[in-house]
């Protein structure tokens, strides 16, 4: 009779922060722990233990509090170090593998430059709102030839790869609604396109 599993699938791998700090000298302080979540990027990611605290008991029987605690970190994601940190919200996961002391040099002997996006300022409407909004000018009597282009917000807090377009910069990445390239050609071969104007 074949296995059946019931219930959501887990990406962690591993154990909780405690389970590997607790069973450490010094509690872990100055080793290097790893994240298994974020082994997808091709940059290094880890964390250095700088310092540990517990939490106090629960009041509530929960199996995950039991096992939080504080750890104050410098972390270092994707090849960037940032600024010492206190995690204790992700600390209970079990997500966290320990690197042994020969293969740390590994992580950290990382030497490839960052290479920076250049991401625009503006972008096309989607063609429905597009043809809107060229519709209410007429409308307004407002005569512009230019297409209407909508402003692009990004989230710059963080870690980012990428930076805004200066006035005059030609971006290097380019955001175009569009369909894509579909799975199966054959299916949309004798489709003719019809014209927008």
């Amino acid at each position: 009779m074949p296995i059946k599993y019931i219930g959501r699938t887990t990406d962690f791998k591993g154990k909780t922060l405690w389970e590997i700090l607790g069973n450490l000298k010094n509690f872990g302080v100055g080793r290097m722990v790893i994240r298994n979540k974020f082994q997808r990027y091709p940059e290094p990611c880890y964390m250095r233990i700088l310092k540990i605290a517990t939490l106090p008991a629960p009041t509530t029987k929960n199996p995950d509090k039991e096992r939080k605690i504080v750890a104050l970190i410098q972390n270092t994601f994707r090849g960037i170090t940032c600024e010492p940190e206190q995690i204790d919200g992700s600390t209970y996961k079990a997500d966290f593998i320990l690197i042994p002391k020969d293969e740390e040099d590994k992580y950290t002997r990382y030497s490839k430059s960052l290479v920076m996006k250049v991401v625009p300022r503006t972008m096309d409407y989607p063609p429905l709102l597009k043809e809107i909004i060229i519709r209410q000018r007429k409308a307004a009597g407002i005569l512009d030839k230019e297409e209407p282009k909508m402003e692009i917000i990004y989230q710059m807090s963080g870690v980012k790869r990428y930076r805004l377009a200066e006035e005059g910069e030609t971006p290097t990445v380019n955001f175009v609604i569009s369909l894509g390239t579909p799975d199966s050609p054959s299916l949309y071969a004798n489709i003719k396109k019809e014209s927008s104007t």
